[in-house]
């Protein structure tokens, strides 16, 4: 077998490829799972599910409860079985990495290119890029080996993506999203010019009553409560290049809130048609998406706890529809 060290605690690897996480408790009054995730890579839910399976020791006894406070210095090991192989198959797909380091990575999405596989797209998709990019780096989130899809983007839409590696930066992240501290900020292309220039459009979002592929606006109480905070940049004839915050993040809550203010996306096929006037336009350039781009994406690494903020260049075709807008 081989050991090694990372600090405190060892982490011995088996044969078997299971791992056996050896150290001491650092913090005196804490509940078990809450000690054994500060001190190792594994969240809570996964220590208590470890515990639950008879895979945990405390000075050398098998114990079976999260809420255990045990003192500091006491001995723990942590059997941890290697992760399961992911459904999802591993495809060499080209990423345009952005950071990346042991506990997560973040990638500029092309449009096009599908999060995640589901009925209709089975294959083809940024996880299966992802298996593939990331072999033997994925410590496995709740037991599996694959990506932690902790947010997601629209086909689509381009721009700015972060994905956990290992299930403590998947916990992290997920807090950070479910409590709105991400920072995020898109640009986007509407039809005409907002009045006033800039805003902030509120309203709860739910799945339509009427289309079950699309998004809509609904009465308090019913959806998920919605915040975007929208400011012109640029005017462009009879539309405007906004950028727009969002404090939540709903599924397609740029598209559902610019469209309910009168000022749908260009290009978008589910949230405003289209005005004549542009379609040759597009035409020409065989723009055939929303003209919606994820451009900033700011967060606390939810390990070193570092500050990270990226930005993600305007894509090619949205520049294209920019510049031709322009004139």
């Amino acid at each position: 077998m081989l050991v090694t060290s990372i600090g405190i605690p060892h982490i011995i690897v088996m044969g078997t490829g299971e791992r056996i996480i050896e150290g001491k408790i650092s913090s005196d009054g804490e509940r078990l799972d809450k000690a054994l995730a500060l001190a190792t890579n594994l969240s809570r839910e996964r220590i208590k599910a470890l515990l639950g399976e008879g895979r945990i020791m405390l000075a050398g006894r098998t114990v079976g409860q999260a809420s255990l406070k045990p003192a500091t210095g006491t001995s723990f090991a942590i059997r941890v079985p290697e992760a399961v192989p992911a459904e999802a198959k591993a495809q060499d797909i080209p990423l345009d990495v952005v950071f990346e380091d042991e506990h997560l990575i973040v990638v500029d999405k092309p449009a096009g290119l599908v999060v995640h596989p589901a009925a209709g797209n089975p294959d083809g998709t940024l996880v299966n890029a992802l298996l593939h990019h990331c072999h033997g780096q994925l410590s496995g989130i709740g037991g599996v080996a694959r990506p932690g899809i902790v947010h997601r983007i629209d086909k689509d839409t381009s721009g700015l993506l972060v994905v956990a590696k290992t299930d403590a930066a998947h916990e992290g992240l997920a807090s950070q999203f479910a409590d709105h501290s991400i920072e995020r900020a898109y640009r986007a292309i509407v039809s005409g010019r907002p009045t006033p220039a800039a805003g902030t459009v509120t309203g709860a979002i739910a799945r339509s009553s009427h289309d079950r592929k699309k998004m809509a606006m609904v009465e308090d109480g019913r959806g998920k409560h919605a915040v975007t905070h929208y400011k012109t940049l640029e005017t462009l004839g009879d539309a405007a290049l906004l950028e727009c915050r969002l404090e939540t993040g709903r599924t397609h809550q740029v598209r559902v809130h610019m469209s309910s203010i009168g000022h749908p996306l260009l290009g978008d096929p589910n949230y405003g048609r289209t005005p004549s006037r542009f379609r040759p336009i597009l035409k020409t350039l065989a723009f055939r998406r929303q003209a919606l781009h994820a451009a900033e994406l700011g967060l606390v690494h939810p390990v070193s706890r570092e500050r990270l903020h990226f930005d993600s260049a305007m894509p090619a075709d949205m520049q294209a529809l920019i510049d031709d807008l322009r004139n």
